[in-house]
């Protein structure tokens, strides 16, 4: 059974290493650099009052993902940005799907009106995971420039939220 709750700081470590393993095996996120418990609480304390962070877990508590909102200095007040993360190994199995049940309440509750995905073009899994959502293409971003040095297309898309 997959339970979400909100993250707190007791997560940050477990939620590192999730995200670390999927940098190391690259590919599917723009994050490349090294991520670390003190990384993610500072995500976490970024914009507190406007942003949702949430984990999935199983039954013995251990976190199947992550994933959450919060603004973004490129999009318009009433969006906010969605990054998701589930543990290598434990895509296509319905964590995303919860995570993004709650993550939507959240946004609307939070007041925003539309969700922004970005997604590199090269991840075919998370472009079909915000597709299958409903999230609809509405921009393509050439030759992204990655912290690590390589270049990357990536996709904006955007989920509208019922008001």
């Amino acid at each position: 059974m997959i339970t979400v709750r909100r993250a707190g700081d007791l997560d940050a470590r477990e939620m590192a290493e999730l995200l670390a393993a999927i940098v190391k095996r690259g590919g599917t996120t723009a994050h490349t650099g090294d991520v670390t418990r003190p990384t993610i609480l500072e995500w976490m304390r970024r914009d507190p009052d406007r942003s949702a962070w949430h984990v999935a877990e199983d039954d013995n508590g251990r976190i199947l993902g992550f994933q959450f909102l919060e603004p973004h200095p490129d999009l318009p007040p009433e969006a906010c940005d969605i990054a998701t993360f589930v543990r290598i190994g434990q895509t296509g199995l319905g964590v995303g799907s919860r995570l993004f049940e709650v993550s939507r309440q959240a946004a609307t509750e939070l007041g925003y009106a539309w969700i922004n995905a970005t997604i590199r073009a090269d991840n075919q899994g998370g472009l079909t995971y915000y597709q299958s959502r409903g999230f609809e293409t509405y921009a393509r971003h050439p030759d992204q420039r990655l912290a690590d040095g390589s270049v990357v297309d990536r996709v904006s898309k955007r989920y509208d939220l019922e008001q």
